[in-house]
């Protein structure tokens, strides 16, 4: 049962989606909803905050019943991370508590070519309250891993219904950013980051 903060975020998207002209003003009103709502106590029940000792913890709070969004909570612990990857749709994402560094990555090479090499670019330590956006589609690329000794907890807000999708990962790339890497299609098995 979400908390009572959690179905009034959910409801507010909701309201958003029936009402957005297309894809990007949706995107641009999450982000604007979980700005108001990241941080605040009591948005996520204690079941949420759990962690998973070997890997970060996916724990889906909403998902739009028209499939037109999913809100999910990711739980690190220290040293935890993702893959480098990229997305099935846009994305927002909000530090609820702990810090992450999260680092951003350019495509050398068209993508609609694979292999694409990709070149490491901003690398930014996202601090509780921070929310940003993912570029568009192609271009959203990055990994994010737990910043500091505490667990860390973001809200993702992703465009499309990643309980039927099975995850938010489009691509994941390999390891090895100093000389470009790999991309290769996710496929079933990797959770959402």
């Amino acid at each position: 049962m979400p908390s009572y903060r959690m179905q009034r975020l959910a409801n507010q998207l909701t309201n958003a989606a029936d009402h957005a002209l297309d894809a990007e003003a949706l995107r641009i009103e999450a982000c604007r909803l979980l700005e108001a709502a990241v941080g605040l106590e009591r948005l996520l029940g204690p079941a949420e905050h759990e962690p998973d000792p070997h890997r970060y913890r996916q724990h889906i709070l909403h998902v739009d019943p028209a499939g037109r969004f999913s809100v999910v909570a990711l739980v690190w612990l220290p040293g935890q991370a993702t893959p480098i990857h990229d997305h099935i749709a846009w994305c927002v994402t909000g530090v609820h508590a702990g810090c992450e560094v999260e680092q951003r990555y350019e495509p050398l090479s068209p993508s609609g070519n694979r292999p694409r090499m990709l070149r490491p670019t901003v690398v930014a330590l996202n601090a509780p309250g921070t929310v940003s956006s993912l570029p568009p589609l192609g271009r959203d690329i990055h990994r994010v891993r737990c910043a500091g000794d505490e667990r860390a907890i973001s809200l993702h807000i992703y465009g499309a219904d990643i309980t039927r999708l099975g995850t938010s990962i489009n691509v994941v790339y390999d390891e090895n950013c100093a000389a470009g890497v790999t991309g290769n299609d996710a496929g079933p098995g990797h959770e959402n980051g």
